[in-house]
């Protein structure tokens, strides 16, 4: 095999891995709310003040959330299309070219990384009762925000807190708040190129979609899935 060569992975065995990654990142961001004093830390399970707006997500992230949103009841699940048709007929008035499998790295720009901070829609995942309705299921990115991600090295891949902090994350003790981040996310990107290898045929450590994007695309249509893989 060559250096670059990334090989062919069952993608049941690759969503697994995946998901065994994820578990680790909540142990260490449930160790950070053990070690948080009563009080200092807003982010937990229940709080959904940060599920707004659009945010992108791995490809990863979207096979994951489906296999979450096909376990949901029929009923619950013609809801949440609803609420995601809008956003497509919305993000397809400000890029017309976007198609399945709307993937926004196919755009001609990279506008889809700045997108507007004031946006309040809900997430279309969210239950009448505020809750994630596919938590088990969650994007990453779901379960590191709120908390600085700094590396055991001392570098820091997110300067971004939650605001409704009472207190300041950083004055957790350094060997519960640094974590080996670095590591996670070159062990993410070497999933997402085999992933990506997979479905498309062709590695890639870029793939990115919304979650109401996520939840329309049709993923047969575009790639041959068989039980194989």
């Amino acid at each position: 095999m060559q250096p670059n060569e990334v090989p062919a992975i069952n993608l049941q065995i690759l969503t697994n891995a995946y998901r065994t990654l994820l578990s680790e990142i909540d142990a260490w961001y449930d160790g950070c709310l053990q070690a948080a004093p009563r009080g200092m830390l807003a982010c937990r399970q229940g709080c959904s003040a940060c599920c707004r707006g659009l945010f992108d997500i791995t490809l990863l992230d979207a096979f994951l959330l489906r296999q979450g949103f096909a376990q949901l009841p029929e009923r619950v699940r013609g809801e949440v299309l609803e609420r995601c048709r809008p956003r497509l007929s919305e993000l397809q008035q400000r890029w017309p070219q976007l198609a399945n499998p709307y993937l926004l790295n196919d755009l001609p720009d990279d506008s889809w990384t700045d997108m507007p901070e004031g946006d309040e829609t809900p997430c279309p995942l969210l239950g009448a009762d505020g809750l994630c309705l596919v938590y088990p299921f969650r994007p990453m990115t779901c379960r590191l925000h709120g908390l600085p991600n700094l590396d055991r090295s001392g570098e820091d891949f997110s300067t971004d807190l939650c605001t409704l902090h009472p207190g300041d994350p950083h004055f957790l003790p350094d060997s519960v708040l640094r974590w080996h981040f670095r590591e996670t996310f070159s062990r993410e990107f070497a999933l997402l190129r085999a992933f990506t290898l997979q479905l498309t045929g062709t590695p890639t450590s870029e793939a990115d979609t919304f979650i109401p994007l996520a939840l329309l695309v049709d993923y047969e249509k575009c790639w041959m899935l068989s039980d194989e893989r």
